[in-house]
């Protein structure tokens, strides 16, 4: 539709679900779309999909839980494809286990891939999206980021910090043409998602269909979303003329969650 040609997106956990399905979405409205994930093989391949659209892509490795690291990819994408314009933080994990055997390495490694990288990410990219007076950041939060789930509470603890970050940030950038909003899908029909399912059968003894049932259960739809839908509430929000959504966190469950 090209209501993005010419921009620069990076797309931090693009090797595969929603930031393949992001990644797509925004190279389809026209924005060069760089990538960035821990394995070289996937995040190579989405960037040759991302090419036969017409854009031109990067695939760069990346640790989000590094400020050294992120910081090397940002400036590796910025000197091929220009200055960032876009920025989606998507790279994040979902362990699952009773709080009693939340250990402290499982809470400081969710708290660090999905909450330093978000940060570590926002900070690499920030100071040149208020100099320029333009960027779009957009953080892959989740409504576990605003409710609570049983055994998920490294997940959701980390969650409910990004979208407090999210809000806190788009308050400081409001009036430097920069707008940080937050995206809280619920089930998405994903590999993250089909592991959960799996979880669910090992401790139940439930079949695939009764597990992936349980979890569709949550959206009064009775489903899961697609990525596909995700995928465009990221593009929407990173429209040039989206400057009045701010400080946002936008649920996208069926109805589940309605805060």
């Amino acid at each position: 539709m090209g209501t993005l040609t010419g921009k620069v997106a990076f797309v931090t956990g693009g090797g595969r679900g929603l930031g393949r399905a992001c990644a797509l979405e925004l190279a389809g409205r026209g924005a060069h779309v760089g990538l960035g994930a821990r394995s070289a093989e996937e995040v190579e391949a989405v960037a040759r999909e991302v090419a036969v659209l017409g854009v031109k892509s990067l695939g760069v490795t990346v640790d989000v839980t590094s400020e050294e690291s992120v910081r090397a990819a940002v400036a590796r994408v910025e000197k091929e494809l220009g200055p960032i314009d876009v920025l989606l933080c998507n790279a994040g994990i979902a362990p699952s286990a009773p709080f009693e055997k939340t250990d402290s390495e499982l809470w400081r490694r969710t708290f660090a891939v999905n909450v330093d990288g978000t940060y570590f990410a926002m900070r690499a990219v920030l100071p040149g999206m208020t100099k320029r007076g333009f960027g779009r950041v957009i953080n892959m939060a989740s409504v576990a980021g605003k409710v609570g789930f049983p055994y998920v509470s490294a997940y959701c603890a980390s969650k409910h910090a990004v979208i407090g970050l999210t809000r806190t940030v788009a308050l400081e950038v409001a009036k430097k043409g920069v707008t940080v909003n937050a995206v809280c899908p619920g089930y998405v029909d994903t590999k993250m998602t089909r592991d959960a399912v799996e979880r669910i059968q090992s401790k139940t003894g439930l079949s695939q269909k009764e597990a992936r049932g349980h979890l569709e259960q949550a959206s009064p739809q009775g489903r899961m979303v697609g990525e596909d839908e995700v995928a465009r509430l990221v593009a929407f929000l990173a429209e040039p003329g989206q400057l009045g959504i701010n400080g946002q966190a936008i649920n996208l469950d069926g109805g589940g969650v309605t805060a």
